[in-house]
């Protein structure tokens, strides 16, 4: 009997746990899940017999370890900060490691000890970074074994809320971690386009968005994701003129997004300026002081700074959030971004007949002998309800996927890895398309 452990039981591990019991079953496996709140775990397992439900603070280095020698194989659905933690356990007892965040500099600093234990560390094993890098390598690799070279990629991925539920301004609900969506774009981003490498502030990621064409959804707008550069010799596209990563958004939630951001409403450090702040109006009138130095209501705001088509929308959105309400701030908010953390949680939270939905679309330019083409891929997911979301599905299922084929002996890699070789993406693609996860691919 193989023991699989399961650190995280959160919302984007739901799916995972269900694949993890169903596969329990048929392949003889003992099932571990540690997560701070055990209660948790037994809710979602339904005090199933396959697993072993589990209490843990992640940060004593005794628990974790007493559970990871057990283990043949290790899943962190942790927060990506306490990832490095299991990480160092994993090479300590040579443990096979799979996560769905982005190689950090402390992963990436364990590489050749990783190497030298002759495991398996592979992580970017979720939606996006996952299922983008292995479905895109795919088209890559496909494109190349007929001759052909490629000019420029573009690959979009975004978490929205399914047309039935789309009932606010935002066009927006939550369906992961909130944090991050408060501070996405926050480290800037910088591309390829025609042959310019670009960069953006902040302040700009989310200005004059681009529009791009969904089939059955009509325009969404996208933004570019941090380092896209970096991934240019990870797909093997070091020479393509145009190369860019980015999140799909409904165009309103961009439009809107753009304000929240050039507001200061994200801000981490500005504690002593919000301090003495008790209403969401004194918050927003001392950020809108700070546009010009005065005093500045809202409306007016918008008169000076809003396109008028977006007048109403922007107006709409900010008062959906309550930003202008007299209701008392949140007592633990140590500066804006909890504030709007709060506020989001509330407002934009998933209600329990609410479905979520993934999009995902790559447009690859190419050119073979004196032929110039281009090939669109796209994927569509919606989520059952609010629990087994979309999210959790396409985060989930590549990691239960690739962690039965690493037990099975279908995937015999070493070394610290990201889903882009064929041994990983074939096999772990062809068993999500068995399970709806299927992209419809068209040459134009």
């Amino acid at each position: 009997m193989k023991t699989l452990l399961l650190f995280g039981a959160g919302k984007s591990a739901t799916v995972l746990i269900d694949y993890l019991l169903q596969q329990a079953q048929s392949n003889d496996w003992k099932i571990i899940i540690a997560d701070a709140d055990k209660n948790q775990v037994l809710a979602k397992t339904n005090n199933s017999p396959l697993a072993e439900a589990v209490q843990i603070d992640i940060t004593k280095g005794e628990q974790r370890a007493e559970l990871i020698q057990k283990a043949d194989i290790v899943i962190s659905m942790m927060p990506p900060a306490l990832h490095f933690l299991v990480a160092q356990d994993c090479v300590t007892y040579g443990k096979n490691l799979l996560t769905a965040s982005y190689v950090d500099d402390q992963i990436r600093n364990l590489k050749s000890e990783i190497e030298n234990r002759n495991i398996l560390f592979l992580c970017e094993m979720g939606l996006d970074p996952g299922i983008d890098h292995m479905s895109a390598m795919k088209m890559i690799n496909e494109i190349k074994a007929k001759g052909g070279t490629i000019t420029s990629f573009k690959s979009h991925c975004g978490g929205l809320i399914a047309p039935a539920s789309d009932n606010n301004p935002w066009h927006y609900k939550i369906s992961w971690n909130p944090r991050n969506i408060i501070l996405a774009g926050s480290a800037g981003a910088v591309y390829k386009e025609n042959r310019e490498i670009i960069e953006e502030e902040y302040q700009t990621v989310f200005e004059n968005c681009e529009l791009i064409s969904f089939p059955g959804l009509g325009q969404l707008a996208w933004y570019p994701n941090r380092d896209s550069i970096s991934y240019m010799p990870t797909y093997n596209l070091e020479n393509a003129e145009t190369f860019i990563r980015t999140t799909l958004r409904y165009p309103a939630f961009c439009r809107g997004w753009d304000y929240i951001v050039n507001l200061g409403l994200t801000d981490t450090e500005d504690h002593d300026n919000i301090m003495d702040c008790e209403t969401y109006a004194d918050w927003l009138e001392r950020k809108l002081y700070l546009v010009e130095d005065s005093e500045m209501s809202l409306e007016e705001y918008v008169d000076l700074y809003v396109h008028e088509d977006f007048h109403q929308e922007i107006l709409s959105q900010f008062n959906f959030l309550g930003l202008n309400s007299n209701n008392k701030l949140p007592k633990a908010a140590q500066c804006s971004a909890d504030i709007l953390q709060f506020v989001a949680e509330s407002k934009l939270a998933m209600q329990p007949d609410d479905k979520d939905m993934i999009v995902m679309l790559h447009e690859i330019e190419y050119t073979i002998e004196s032929s110039k083409l281009k090939v669109e891929s796209w994927l569509r997911v919606e989520g059952t309800d609010s629990l087994r979301t979309a999210m959790a599905k396409t985060v989930g299922l590549p990691l239960g996927i690739a962690a039965k084929l690493i037990l099975n002996g279908t995937i015999t890699l070493t070394g610290l890895q990201i889903p882009t070789a064929k041994e990983i993406y074939d096999p772990v693609l062809k068993e999500l398309e068995l399970m709806d996860i299927k992209f419809t691919e068209k040459v134009i």
